[in-house]
């Protein structure tokens, strides 16, 4: 039996829409690295962009456990000296909301030249409009 492995034009894109009210972050970033990727798929491979289009919404709304808000950090470096930036969760999430889903579903998407391929597709709101209506995105339910 020979192994199959399909060909691009044959693979087919679908549009998800992921609301994210009253969710946890980790459980959702998983799912949502899964659906991009491809993997729910039986034609998953892993050296193709086999996954789907995945549009999020309400990221403002996001829960988090424990005490993530004050003692998680997100670090920056302009490249200078002294140049290190330091940003709590809670102050990442009032400035820009679809960073922190961004940042936690990039850390599970493999570090391979197809990342940047397969995070293009990942479609962030802070609230509950989004302007991909046209594409007709099926609500998944996580």
């Amino acid at each position: 039996m020979k192994t199959y492995t399909p060909k691009l034009n044959e693979l087919v894109k679908k549009w998800y829409l992921v609301d994210l009210k009253g969710k946890t972050m980790g459980h959702v970033s998983v799912r949502i690295a899964n659906l991009l990727r491809g993997k729910d798929k039986p034609s998953f491979t892993p050296h193709l962009d086999c996954g789907d289009y995945v549009v999020v919404i309400n990221a403002k709304h996001l829960r988090f456990t424990g005490n993530k808000l004050e003692d998680k950090k997100y670090y920056r470096h302009s490249g200078y000296p002294s140049g290190l930036k330091e940003e709590s969760l809670e102050d990442l999430l009032e400035r820009r909301p679809e960073e922190v889903i961004k940042r936690s579903v990039a850390g599970m998407i493999p570090k391979n030249k197809l990342k940047k391929e397969i995070l293009a597709k990942l479609k962030i709101f802070p609230e509950s409009e989004h302007k991909h209506e046209a594409q007709n995105p099926e609500l998944i339910e996580i």
